[in-house]
């Protein structure tokens, strides 16, 4: 005979006078967690209460109901309740839904508090996102559903966007596939597909950390923070159409622009509008590149321009500029750090300042008519006008004579040659874009050109160091002609000594922008300033001056002729560098550089996609961040595509002071291999005629005359 089932009871539920409620002293809620009680009274206030307490009859001594009722379940609810009442919000004999257990129940009151309590089942976070996205579908703006749940409405923002990923990679991270890490990278794009390729790619490696997820996605876009983001002005960008990837979780400096073609045009078209205007001054030519390459003015002759003179309305605004500074700058002297806003209005005085001492310059309108401008931006992103130069075909036919060096004639028909204008390039996501992945095992030696564009920048920081050590400058001058005087011939005149400047016939776009360009360029402006511009006065000019004054102005100028540049050998003799003269070189500029001190991490080199990694071959980045960043670091991304695994790369030897081989210093003993015979050639040396060159070239925009 089959045992009949015992069905199950239910308290009862009734409205009881909140004033006959007290809260139990058997609830197992002790500690103040979630949702504050401030805010549970304001959202009962807006909703009511949307779940009813538990309780049971307060029995007195004799075992006898009192008609008061104590709560072991929903002591949050009755706190919040009784804060609405002491505000007069909430009638205190107001009905409240209650659950009421009977006061002889076999379990204990304790039991109930802490089963109510622990058998919450939590709302999957997903839930919450697309409660809120239901909720702003149905008319509610992102701030009122940030009010009724009483948080910042940059939280709503983000849950909102995490609702938005795309639907296949909403249910893997419902079913625990994906963390919420991930989830949030996947925000950084609103292509549902891209979303879905990329995770496809990772899903079964062990690498998916958030910034792999957020590179991938953003890969073929522009930073907020490009130069040519900040020239052009990302609202004139969105304007036009474009759109802006934001990471609402992270730090992402602005954000991506995802139409890279549409920011080249604004920042064409602006660029040309600038030109235009400028050209209609009487300049004979002006180009316009986003990047001028450093000494692109080789040749050129530049005509002085005078400054106009200050208005009174600048005068007084600059001295209460002044003053201000001098202000905040002795009020904040002791901080160690400034308050945001004063930073930010010293940035603004400072600036303001700098624009009324760099007034207008007035030329001569005869120069103007044969002289150009070069417009550009800088590396901050502002736009940078350099006036004045005069091209050598240009020249009155009296100064071309009279100014003409023997280089620039041409042997043949004694008529003086036009130096050779290296043309900006305009470059696609602020470097040039490098070819396509060497595949192949090995060690390959390094492209030609990548060791000239190494060595350019070597050269420049060799030139800023001898500048820098008028001893050294003075004991290489020295050994130039004391090696012409004993060791040669004797050349033609009565003193054949001369420092020629070497000009790079390859070098890298970011070369302009390095610390060594910006302090050769800087000092050798401030001796232009002064030096007198004919013979008579110069001889005079240079006999007053102190030894001090004058080793520091030799040392600048056999600074120029400063060559470490790696040039391939011409085997055949004729023009070039031979075998035995590269070496010397060679070995010349490393006895320099270890004379001066010079270090080219100090000089500011570091490792980038564009200068090193990305134009080698894979096998060589990996050696790179073997070496930089040790070995368990070239694990981390040895498995990886060539393109990512440079961009990694950067990241991973940022700080480490690494170096490629042609910038290394080389010691005394490893100079006496390059006096050897050509097996000891170093490895890093190109062993064929393969030079990486970019993929695009676009010609630089010319406004014509």
């Amino acid at each position: 005979m089959a045992t009949a089932i015992q069905k199950i009871t239910l308290s009862s539920s009734r409205d009881i006078p909140f004033n006959k409620l007290v809260l139990s002293q058997a609830n197992v809620r002790r500690v103040k967690a979630g949702v504050s009680i401030e805010e549970l009274a304001e959202s009962i206030a807006r909703r009511g209460l949307i779940q009813g307490l538990h309780v049971r009859p307060v029995l007195n001594g004799e075992g006898q109901e009192t008609g008061m009722f104590e709560v072991p379940a929903g002591g949050r609810r009755y706190r919040a309740l009784e804060m609405l009442a002491k505000q007069k919000r909430l009638n205190k004999a107001t009905p409240v839904p209650c659950v009421v257990s009977a006061a002889n129940a076999t379990i204990l009151i304790d039991e109930v508090s802490l089963a109510e309590n622990i058998e919450r089942a939590p709302l999957h976070p997903l839930d919450q996102y697309r409660a809120f996205q239901a909720m702003r579908d149905k008319g509610m703006t992102e701030e009122d559903i940030a009010a009724a749940f009483f948080v910042d409405v940059n939280i709503v923002k983000q849950r909102l966007r995490l609702a938005s990923v795309s639907p296949a990679l909403l249910d893997i991270y419902a079913e625990d596939g994906m963390e919420l890490k991930h989830l949030m990278a996947f925000t950084v794009s609103h292509d549902h597909a891209r979303q879905e390729q990329v995770w496809e790619q990772i899903r079964n490696s062990w690498q998916k950390e958030p910034y792999h997820i957020r590179r991938m996605l953003t890969e073929t876009t522009v930073r907020a923070s490009d130069k040519r983001v900040v020239f052009v002005g990302i609202d004139v960008y969105e304007a036009a159409g474009g759109i802006v990837m934001r990471d609402l979780f992270e730090s992402d400096d602005g954000g991506w622009l995802q139409d890279v073609g549409l920011l080249d045009r604004l920042v064409s078209e602006k660029l040309t509008t600038i030109a235009d205007e400028i050209a209609t001054h009487g300049w004979k030519w002006v180009e316009a590149a986003i990047s001028i390459p450093y000494g692109v003015t080789h040749g050129m002759r530049a005509i002085k321009g005078v400054p106009l003179d200050i208005t009174e309305e600048d005068l007084v605004a600059r001295d209460a500029l002044q003053e201000e500074l001098d202000r905040l700058t002795a009020e904040y002297e002791e901080a160690d750090e400034l308050p945001d806003e004063v930073d930010a209005r010293l940035g603004e005085i400072e600036a303001a300042i700098k624009a009324i001492d760099n007034r207008p310059v007035g030329y001569d309108l005869d120069e103007i008519a044969i002289a150009g401008v070069f417009v550009s931006i800088d590396a901050e992103g502002s736009l940078f006008v350099d006036r004045g130069y005069v091209r050598s075909e240009d020249e009155p036919v009296e100064l071309a004579d009279e100014t003409a060096q023997e280089d620039d004639v041409d042997p043949k028909t004694g008529e003086i040659r036009p130096p050779a204008i290296q043309r900006a390039v305009i470059s696609i996501g602020g470097q040039s874009v490098q070819a396509e992945d060497e595949e192949g095992d090995g060690i390959r030696p390094l492209p030609d050109r990548l060791v000239m564009e190494l060595t350019a920048h070597r050269t420049l920081a060799l030139r800023d160091a001898v500048a820098n050590n008028p001893r050294v400058a003075m004991t290489a001058l020295l050994h130039k002609l004391v090696t012409d005087a004993f060791l040669h011939h004797a050349a033609a005149g009565c003193l054949d000594a001369n420092v020629r400047h070497i000009f790079f016939p390859a070098q890298a776009d970011e070369l302009k922008d390095s610390s060594s360009a910006k302090s050769v360029t800087d000092r050798h402006q401030r001796w232009s300033d002064q030096i007198p511009a004919d013979d008579e006065g110069l001889w005079d000019w240079l006999t007053e001056l102190d030894d001090g004054v004058r080793m520091d102005l030799l040392a600048h100028c056999v600074s120029y002729g400063v060559n470490s540049l790696y040039e391939k050998v011409n085997p055949y003799g004729g023009s070039g560098v031979s075998e035995h003269g590269l070496k010397v070189r060679l070995t010349q500029a490393s006895r320099l550089a270890r004379a001066t001190g010079m270090n080219m991490v100090e000089a500011g080199w570091r490792p980038t996609v564009g200068n090193y990694l990305g134009r080698v071959t894979k096998a060589r980045i990996l050696e790179a961040v073997r070496e930089g960043a040790g070995e368990q670091a070239a694990q981390l991304i040895d498995h990886m595509k060539k393109g990512d695994m440079a961009k990694e790369a950067e990241r991973l030897l940022a700080d480490t002071g690494w170096l490629p081989e042609p910038l290394r210093a080389i010691e005394p003993e490893a100079e006496a291999s390059l006096e050897r015979a050509d097996e000891n050639r170093p490895a890093f040396l190109a062993g064929d005629d393969a030079i990486v060159e970019p993929k695009d070239k676009h010609c630089a925009m010319i406004a014509a005359e």
